[in-house]
């Protein structure tokens, strides 16, 4: 039998545990966005060693083959392996190679934990529950000393849309990617004093008012945000007149909404 191949159009599947996604099919253009480990994409077309690659979330950018491997026939998924998730993890498969995996990377049938903590997708709901208390919770524990990254989405690195993907992403909700469309979900949160815990709440740094940053509300006046501002994870009290970048903030604020 023929081994298979990556071709466009296809399906592939990450094999690196964080591989990013170009804007154009070149390393020194911007970064877009990442996928993680184990998790499919859909190639739409290639150019040499470039494929243009779809993931679940309906995001498009520029991936590298190196990242890539084929994705498996659906058959070969048939075989009652549990999906294992890493929570920050390193492990080792059955050569001893050892691979240190980001929040939310899919761990290989092969792997074996090592140190770190994984989980069960059976178990998603019941560890990470859908409620306020506990999305603000993990938007804590997760990303507490987090980098600013443009185009990330782990703990390793993130910018304020993947920052709220990904936390709200553990606890079942999907969202898209951009903060401008994240801005589009749910229903209306009005304004900053009427913000409750696991409001996402949106500014602007253009005049014209279009969305560029998001924030998690953690209740009262406070959010937790990805922000160059602060150089990664950060809690603002908005309510603080006495800090510059607090009063840009609610100088910025355009609208908030409620997805839960």
């Amino acid at each position: 039998m023929t081994a298979a191949k990556l071709a466009a159009p296809g399906r592939a599947l990450v094999r690196s545990p964080v591989a990013p996604m170009y804007e154009e099919p070149n390393p020194s253009s911007a970064l877009t966005s990442q996928r993680l480990a184990g998790f499919d994409v859909d190639l739409l077309k290639g150019e040499g060693d470039w494929f243009l690659a779809r993931g679940v979330d309906g995001y498009e950018g520029w991936m590298h083959r190196a990242y890539l491997a084929p994705a498996p026939a659906q058959t070969a998924r048939r075989s009652g392996q549990i999906v294992r998730l890493s929570l920050g993890c390193v492990t080792l498969n059955v050569a001893g190679d050892r691979r240190t995996l980001p929040l939310g990377a899919r761990l290989a049938a092969e792997e074996m934990l090592r140190s770190g903590e994984i989980v069960e997708q059976p178990q998603l709901p019941v560890k990470f529950p859908r409620t306020a208390l506990a999305i603000t919770r993990s938007a804590k524990e997760y990303f507490e000393g987090a980098p600013y990254l443009w185009g990330g989405i782990t703990p390793w690195g993130a910018d304020c849309s993947g920052f709220v993907q990904t936390v709200f992403g553990l606890h079942g909700v999907a969202l898209p990617r951009d903060a401008r469309l994240q801005a589009e979900v749910g229903a209306d949160a009005r304004r900053i004093p009427d913000l409750e815990a696991a409001d996402l709440a949106f500014f602007s740094e253009a005049e014209a008012g279009v969305i560029s940053h998001v924030a998690i509300a953690l209740g009262g006046d406070r959010i937790a945000h990805m922000a160059l501002g602060r150089a990664g994870y950060a809690v603002e009290n908005l309510g603080d007149r006495n800090d510059a970048y607090v009063k840009l903030l609610n100088k910025r604020f355009v609208r908030a909404r409620r997805v839960l």
